[in-house]
């Protein structure tokens, strides 16, 4: 018998000891309720078979996700949530309900005082906080906050981090989630990716001449086994939820899978298939990466079933960014990871409220995900413990009734970073969208409700409504502190987007 098939019987006979004691101990709707968020790195809007567009793509029909069919089922879709267009920008406002602007983690971080930048020909990186996020005010170049599971945990409940951490960088205190709030750690520490996907390999990056960094901690006990990194970190959550229950403690458990970022692995379970329906191989191993995620939902969601706590346990599915360049474009959506367009960060998103939400329901009012921080703090029933400095909006109100938070509300995205793109800052208010380049200090305006694809620039035709949006990009930048990339020639900050520079 394998190490997979062994954990899995191990698990079930936990479960089934426990169900009985569960009920009558009391996983009530009186007690808060615990809570899953689900996060998936690298996931596009349409890397699933559930769609979240007006009609289903050809993505959808390509990949197998039926366990966020099952979810959305039992909850509420949400066809425009947002995030940052790169990880760790995202994971910093996920904890702190701050934009990146203002948060000033607008790269992804890796070494501590040591930037992520790569050389451009006309501009210097910014003096961005690439340490990220600290529990500690006193580390240059991170950002200070009480973070969402210090909340959670001062409140009572069982915080438990699983999988991938990416919130400060190495040898700062923000490596570990355990500074950050969280009771228990597993396999989460500074960097972004694992090493391997693979226990052959240790989940280590030495297999292929990679550095140390990247190897994933914790999980020495499934070495040298067949079992794929999703699963085992999967089977690791479940057990951490039954200590949590056997503590009688509600919980909130951040399930934030490594999957699907590179290195792009094939999970052996579900790959044949693709490949047997004629998809070449990297699309094949993609897909059952995505698959692999997918079953892992299913699984944690049978397992809050088989624990008695079900009905009284919140679910959010997120991804943190959309899908890198390499995958498959995530059409009608232009772009892709770290792009400023709809591919970059419109992400697939279902939020389940047992007794709350609407089964089968879906939403279209736009979120952005700073906006989980006061969402899973009203939840929480710590509606009173919410920040008035944060930009997250709680979106309550759209889970309980379908009803818009704020109607004149503008979402705002900002990269002065030089990596791997362009820089930008840009800003969505209503169906318009305004881009703005760092590089050129150019302009692109989009009608999202009528184009959606971003293919008509709109900046010549309707010059008033890019002077209302660059102005106010530019004063919620200025406001913020926000940094700007340098102008090699000028020695100085690029301009932020003044009406005035439109022509």
């Amino acid at each position: 018998m394998n190490l997979s098939l062994i954990s899995k019987v191990f698990l079930f006979g936990i479960c089934f000891t426990l169900i009985s004691s569960s009920e009558k101990s009391g996983q009530s709707l009186s007690k808060p309720p615990n809570m899953v968020f689900f996060f998936v790195d690298d996931m596009g809007w349409q890397d699933t078979s559930l769609p979240f567009h007006t009609e289903i793509t050809r993505l959808n029909k390509q990949y197998h996700t039926p366990n966020m069919e099952r979810l959305a089922r039992q909850g509420m879709k949400f066809t425009q949530a947002y995030a940052s267009a790169v990880c760790s920008p995202s994971r910093i406002s996920l904890m702190t309900g701050v934009n990146a602007a203002k948060h000033g983690v607008t790269n992804w971080t890796l070494f501590k005082n040591k930037s992520t930048e790569t050389d451009h020909p006309t501009l210097i990186g910014p003096n961005w906080n690439l340490n990220g996020l600290s529990p500690d005010p006193d580390i240059p170049k991170t950002f200070y906050a009480k973070t969402l599971p210090e909340y959670l945990k001062s409140a009572g409940y069982a915080t438990i981090h699983v999988g991938k951490a990416h919130f400060g960088a190495k040898d700062t205190p923000g490596e570990n989630p355990l500074n950050l709030g969280f009771d228990v750690n597993i396999a989460g520490h500074a960097a972004g990716g694992p090493g391997s996907y693979l226990a052959k390999n240790n989940f280590s990056a030495q297999w292929r001449n990679g550095m140390q960094v990247w190897d994933v901690p914790d999980l020495d006990k499934y070495y040298g086994s067949d079992i794929y990194l999703t699963e085992a970190l999967t089977i690791e959550a479940n057990l951490a939820v039954h200590r949590a229950i056997q503590r009688n403690k509600p919980f909130y458990l951040y399930m934030s899978h490594y999957a699907v970022h590179s290195p792009w692995e094939i999970d052996q379970r579900f790959y044949q298939k693709y490949i047997d329906r004629g998809l070449n191989e990297f699309d094949a191993t993609f897909a059952s990466m995505l698959e692999g995620m997918d079953k892992s939902l299913g699984d944690i969601m049978d397992n809050l079933k088989a624990l008695g706590v079900e009905k009284n346990t919140i679910i959010i599915f997120m991804s943190d960014n959309g899908s890198p360049r390499q995958t498959a474009r995530n059409l009608p959506l232009r772009g892709f990871k770290l792009t400023p367009y709809e591919g970059g960060t419109r992400v697939p998103m279902i939020v389940k409220w047992p007794h709350i939400t609407q089964e089968n329901s879906q939403t279209n009012q736009p979120i952005i995900i700073e906006d989980i921080f006061p969402t899973v703090l009203e939840m929480a029933g710590l509606r009173q413990n919410i920040p008035s400095t944060i930009d997250g909006i709680s979106f309550v109100p759209i889970l309980k009734e379908n009803k818009a938070t704020n109607n004149n509300r503008s979402f705002i995205w900002h990269f002065p970073n030089l990596y791997d793109t362009f820089p930008y800052s840009s800003i969505r208010k209503g169906p318009w969208k305004l881009i703005y380049h760092h590089t050129d200090q150019k302009f692109e305006l989009f009608n999202l409700a009528e184009d959606l694809s971003e293919s008509k620039n709109l900046i010549n035709s309707n010059p008033t409504k890019a002077r209302e949006l660059a102005l106010m990009l530019s004063d919620y930048l200025e406001s913020a502190d926000a940094v700007m990339p340098i102008d090699k020639t000028t020695h100085q900050a690029v301009p932020f987007p003044k009406f005035e520079t439109i022509d």
